[in-house]
C-alpha cells in the first residue's frame, strides 16, 4: 500500500474508533440522548396545539408547522455538540488522545458522525410523531429523501459551527451564554409563521435567515403549505438550502480544524 493510502486507511480506522467512542456515551448517558429526542417533540407539540399560530398560512398549519420544526431541530442541536467537545477539551480527553498515535482530526471527524447519526434518528422520532398528529407529506419518495438530504445538510453545517464555538468558548458553562445567540436565529425564521405577517423590516430578515431557506425548500419537496412570497429568496429557497450550508461548511470547518490543530501543539 501506498504511504498515501497507508495514511487514508489510518485516518478512516482512527476516525471509526472516535466514532465509537462518542456512540458508547448514548448508553453510558441515556438521559441526554432522551432529552435530545424528546425536546423538540414538545416544541411540535407546544405550537401545533397550545401556542397555535400560522399567520398568513394558507392552508393546514400542521403540515406547514412540522417542516419548520424539523429545519429547527437542525439547529438547535449546535448546544448538544458544543457541550461535548467542551466536555472534552476540560476533561484531559483531548490532551490523552493527543499523545496517542492517531490523526489529528479523527476526535473531530467522529465528533462529525455520531453527531449526524444522532441527528438522523431525532428527524426520524419527529417524522413519526407528526405523522401521528395528522401531518402528510405529498411530494412523493424523491421528494421525501431530498427533503431529508436537505435537513441533514442544514445539520451538517450547523454542527461545525458547534465545534468552533465550543473550542472558542473552551469552558462548559459558555455554552450556556452561546445559546443566547442561537435560540434567536432559531426563533427569527419561518418556522412558525410567514414573513409577509411580519413586520417588513423583520419579514426582510426571517426571508434570508438559512433556516429559513431549508424550511421552505422543505415545505416544497413535502408538498406541503410554504410563505406565498414572491420575494428573491422566496423563490429560490432551493438553491439557497443548498448554498446557505455550503458556504458555513466552507467558512467553519477550516476554523475548526485549525482551531483544533492549535490545541494539538
Amino acid at each position: 500500500m501506498s504511504g498515501t493510502g497507508a495514511a487514508v486507511g489510518w485516518a478512516v480506522t482512527d476516525s471509526w474508533t472516535m466514532t465509537r467512542r462518542e456512540l458508547a456515551h448514548w448508553a453510558r448517558q441515556p438521559v441526554q440522548v432522551i432529552v435530545g429526542l424528546v425536546f423538540p417533540v414538545m416544541l411540535l407539540l407546544m405550537f401545533g396545539f397550545l401556542v397555535g399560530g400560522g399567520k398568513g398560512v394558507s392552508g393546514d398549519y400542521v403540515d406547514f408547522l412540522v417542516p419548520g420544526m424539523l429545519a429547527l431541530t437542525m439547529a438547535f442541536g449546535l448546544e448538544a455538540t458544543m457541550l461535548a467537545v467542551t466536555q472534552d477539551l476540560n476533561k484531559g480527553v483531548i490532551d490523552r488522545f493527543r499523545s496517542m498515535p492517531m490523526t489529528s482530526g479523527a476526535v473531530l471527524v467522529g465528533r462529525a458522525i455520531a453527531d449526524m447519526l444522532q441527528s438522523a434518528a431525532g428527524l426520524a422520532v419527529l417524522v413519526a410523531v407528526g405523522y401521528a398528529i395528522g401531518w402528510r407529506w405529498h411530494g412523493g419518495v424523491l421528494g421525501f429523501l431530498g427533503a431529508i438530504g436537505l435537513l441533514l445538510l442544514l445539520r451538517f453545517a450547523m454542527l461545525w459551527i458547534g465545534i468552533q464555538l465550543a473550542m472558542v468558548a473552551g469552558k462548559p458553562e459558555m455554552v450556556q451564554a452561546v445559546q443566547i445567540l442561537v435560540w434567536p436565529v432559531g426563533f427569527l425564521s419561518n418556522a412558525f409563521a410567514t414573513p409577509e405577517s411580519m413586520p417588513g423590516w423583520l419579514g426582510a430578515f426571517v426571508e434570508w435567515n438559512p433556516l429559513s431557506a431549508t424550511a421552505t425548500a422543505v415545505r416544497d419537496l413535502f408538498g406541503n403549505p410554504a410563505a406565498a412570497g414572491s420575494s428573491w429568496p422566496a423563490e429560490h429557497a432551493g438553491l439557497l438550502a443548498v448554498v446557505w450550508p455550503v458556504v458555513l461548511v466552507a467558512v467553519f470547518f477550516p476554523l475548526a480544524v485549525r482551531r483544533f490543530a492549535r490545541l494539538s501543539h
